[in-house]
């Protein structure tokens, strides 16, 4: 968080005790005030003698046992009085912002005035970010004279390596630079995320039309641009942007500033939802504090606090022997799981955890999806039954998640995001149990091949299995697997089709297309 962020989120949650820090100065100033007199009292010594047997002569600012119990209570203080400057991370949003990645795919983009080429750097660069960002929800758009979504939503940065490859202006429907219809497929990304539809959008252009400009300075999401155009140059439309501008580089400062811009924009989204509460930060003060306590064992600074120490102790000393390293006297495993966890290091904050429900939640970010499953059997909220859906659904077992989501609502029927993943998860049922019997061949069951299993749980059509013959049987029928391995198509050549298509559809339905319909907006 930047410092002007931090200053406009900081304020106290219980300020009342912040009236505690007058009676402390009041207090800290009347005892210094009284013992600088007594120091002073030498009636009846000749001043010769009283200059050679006073000590620490002119020392009254020097610090003395009441300057650091005023401190010591001032921090006190503060702590109870609940600084805080973020609010409590949802377990259900993204820790880090989401992101679609718009890149020109138009023919000025091939110069070569930016090595290799404006496209091929861009590449590099989104490339970049994407590691950057290390496994944040990112999508991929690209426009020429049409805007295509190239890769949707996804925590996997390898996923959109080979299509961001396969990129080049000849693949394109049409020549132009619709940057607003650009905007809007980023947009209609963004909005299907499960934390509002808060996130940031990335162009990396060349150049923008003047009469795409106010639709991206009117958007409601974070919008920059990675400007790759050499030393020098300039477009009139970026310059007219009123957006972030981020020129091209030679290292990576260009993608961290982007990032940090980003972040930034997201951390203010977050900041501005009330329905999360905010984050108590009392325990930063405790740090100091104990350190202050460490003067106390100066000689002539006790000031009778061996009582005040014991009982301290006594209240702190943990319920059991701990042997797991020093962290465990500073925290709790519920905290040190949370560390972990936002390091994104999820396996480790599921071992950490105790608490079921962020145990549970980090084994599903972790892939875990089973065990996620059986730990948040103990927890009786809609948010387990959330967690557990979304884990049946990533193991491909859809009717389990249709149970959870149906449970989730139960539980919850107001909470965020169940009944529309209820609906998909029937949908995705639906869809399988149709294209069982779409799929009926009659053929026999047992017939020892590949077989692929998916939710059929209604007993609709068959299990239709593919012969894979042995070696020397003659050319006989072939799995999946081995059927797609002898396609040889590009991703370019895949690109191509799938862009024609979809603007061959835009044409003949354009108000399907541009999500007006019914159809369209599913």
């Amino acid at each position: 968080m930047d410092a002007a962020l931090f200053l406009e989120a900081f304020h106290f949650l219980r300020p009342l005790w912040l009236a505690l820090l007058p009676v402390i100065l009041v207090l800290w100033w009347s005892v210094r005030r009284s013992a600088r007199a007594r120091g002073l009292r030498a009636e009846g010594i000749a001043p010769h003698l009283r200059q050679a047997l006073t000590v620490g002569r002119g020392g009254a600012g020097r610090l003395r046992p009441v300057d650091g119990v005023a401190l010591t209570l001032a921090l006190a203080a503060l702590g109870a009085a609940g600084p805080t400057w973020s609010r409590v991370p949802d377990p259900f949003a993204a820790q880090s912002a989401p992101a679609v990645v718009v890149l020109a795919v138009t023919p000025s983009m091939e110069a070569g005035d930016i090595a290799p080429s404006r496209l091929e750097r861009g590449k590099q660069k989104i490339r970049d970010f994407l590691d950057l960002r290390a496994g944040a929800r990112t999508a991929l758009v690209a426009y020429a004279g049409t805007a295509h979504v190239v890769v949707p939503m996804t925590e996997d940065p390898g996923v959109m390596v080979p299509y961001l490859a396969g990129l080049s202006p000849d693949i394109m429907p049409a020549v132009g630079a619709a940057a607003a219809d650009a905007l809007a497929l980023a947009e209609a990304l963004l909005a299907e995320e499960a934390d509002g539809g808060v996130g940031g959008i990335l162009f990396v252009t060349d150049g923008i039309d003047p009469a795409d400009v106010p639709a991206l300075g009117e958007s409601g999401q974070a919008v920059s641009v990675l400007a790759m155009l050499p030393d020098g140059a300039r477009d009139r439309g970026i310059d007219a942007l009123g957006l972030p501008v981020v020129p091209v580089t030679p290292d990576d400062a260009d993608i961290r500033r982007i990032d940090a811009l980003l972040n930034a924009a997201y951390t203010r989204a977050q900041l501005e939802d009330g329905d999360q509460p905010w984050e108590d930060r009392a325990h930063w003060l405790a740090w100091p504090a104990a350190a202050l306590l460490l003067l106390w064992f100066r000689r002539g600074w006790t000031m009778r606090w061996t009582a005040l120490a014991a009982l301290a102790v006594a209240c702190g000393l943990p319920g059991a022997a701990r042997a797991d390293g020093l962290v465990d006297w500073f925290l709790t495993p519920d905290q040190q799981g949370r560390l972990a966890y936002e390091n994104r290091d999820f396996g480790r904050a599921a071992e950490l955890f105790v608490d079921p429900l962020w145990r549970g939640y980090a084994l599903y970010r972790h892939g875990q999806y089973e065990d996620a499953v059986t730990v948040l059997d103990r927890v009786e909220t809609a948010e387990a039954a959330f967690i557990q859906g979304m884990a049946h659904i990533k193991s491909r077992g859809y009717r389990d998640g249709v149970r959870s989501f149906e449970t989730a609502v139960a539980r919850d029927p107001d909470f965020p995001g169940a009944a529309e993943n209820l609906e998909q998860a029937r949908r995705i049922v639906e869809y399988v149990e149709d294209l069982r019997e779409a799929e009926d061949t009659g053929e026999d069951a047992g017939i020892g091949a590949d077989e692929v299993v998916l939710d059929n749980e209604a007993g609709r059509g068959t299990e239709t299995q593919m012969e894979v013959p042995e070696e020397g049987d003659g050319p006989g029928l072939m799995s999946t697997e081995q059927w797609m391995n002898t396609v040889d198509t590009r991703t370019g050549d895949f690109l191509r089709i799938r862009f024609a298509i979809e603007d061959a559809a835009r044409v003949s339905n354009p108000v399907a297309a541009d999500g007006g319909g019914e159809e369209g907006t599913e």
